[in-house]
């Protein structure tokens, strides 16, 4: 994704063009969505790996030694870093240190992986995008030497046991309205890539960030808006900012049966594309004139801050 897929992997086979600014909404019909982790896999790959949640690639067997990086080893054998209450920034520089490239101040992609392979994760997991929003790491398999000490120092932990003991209460800050409107705008901004300018997402990142950021609390509609950005037509070819925070906005206001929403009022394009195809798609399978059983009694409730059960969908009224 982003830095990472576009620099490191640049797979054009799968991901095509790397402008991704013009996103003219057309209809087409619509298969089903895979599921998160066989989209992410398939979107985010090169033929020989899976491009990951911090930009680092997944090979199905891991036989090379440790990269070349500037403390290298086995570094769970190796392991002298125990949790400690008060952060010390001399640890945190030596933690940084361990996963560091050989010739430059910064973690890069193979730090990347023994960094998340030492905190027992795998790369695509949600927690790992939630590192890179506290590290406020501005581009994907990198964290320079100021984002990982400034992370960890906002973690208030300095080793690896520290920072694995912070992952619930990082969980449960995601729950929150405003952090995770912080997040999920910080998700926008990580996936580009800066260095080529980049100002929308490609489809295919942004298809695979919203299922990552939704990790937690599945919106109603996550299914049928990836459905239609995926099988719709190659001409929306990016995501631009509007687009993606407006998404946030639509979620938190548009009822399950789509029926308050209005072409008049101030949506982008794309979503006045989107409601037309799915009522359409609804009508074909006669859903129009059915009760939709689309979310819990908690629909009508404030999403954010509620565990994720609330917004089941439920198969029985």
């Amino acid at each position: 994704m982003g830095q990472c897929v576009t620099k490191c992997r640049n797979p054009p086979s799968s991901l095509g063009s790397k402008t991704g600014d013009k996103e003219p909404g057309s209809k087409s019909h619509v298969k089903k969505t895979a599921s998160p982790g066989e989209e992410f896999s398939s979107m985010c790959a090169k033929a020989s790996g899976d491009i990951l949640a911090n930009g680092t690639k997944k090979t199905d067997v891991v036989e090379s030694t440790q990269p070349q990086l500037a403390h290298s080893g086995d570094s769970k054998k190796e392991e002298s870093f125990s949790y400690h209450e008060e952060f010390s920034l001399k640890r945190a520089e030596e933690l940084f240190s361990r996963y560091k490239d050989a010739h430059e101040d910064a973690i890069l992609e193979e730090g990347m992986e023994w960094f998340c392979n030492d905190l027992s994760v795998d790369p695509t997991e949600f927690i790992v995008l939630l590192l890179a929003w506290k590290f406020q790491a501005a581009t994907m398999c990198k964290f320079t030497r100021k984002e990982f000490v400034e992370g960890c120092k906002a973690l208030n932990a300095d080793s690896i046991d520290g920072i694995r003991a912070r992952f619930p209460s990082l969980m449960n800050e995601a729950k929150v309205e405003d952090k995770f409107k912080d997040l999920y705008r910080f998700t926008f901004q990580f996936g580009l890539d800066s260095e080529e300018g980049q100002r929308s997402l490609r489809r295919e990142i942004a298809v695979a960030l919203w299922k990552l950021v939704f990790t937690q609390n599945v919106p109603f509609i996550l299914d049928q808006w990836l459905s239609f950005l995926t099988e719709n037509p190659p001409g929306i070819k990016g995501i631009s900012r509007d687009t993606w925070n407006m998404f946030l906005n639509f979620i938190q206001v548009i009822g399950p049966d789509l029926t308050n929403y209005s072409e008049d009022e101030a949506w982008p394009s794309l979503f006045d594309t989107f409601v037309e195809w799915e009522m359409e798609r609804r009508r074909k399978e006669g859903l129009a004139e059915e009760p939709l059983h689309l979310v819990t009694e908690a629909a009508n409730v404030e999403m954010f801050g509620q565990i994720a059960t609330d917004y089941q969908v439920t198969d029985d009224e």
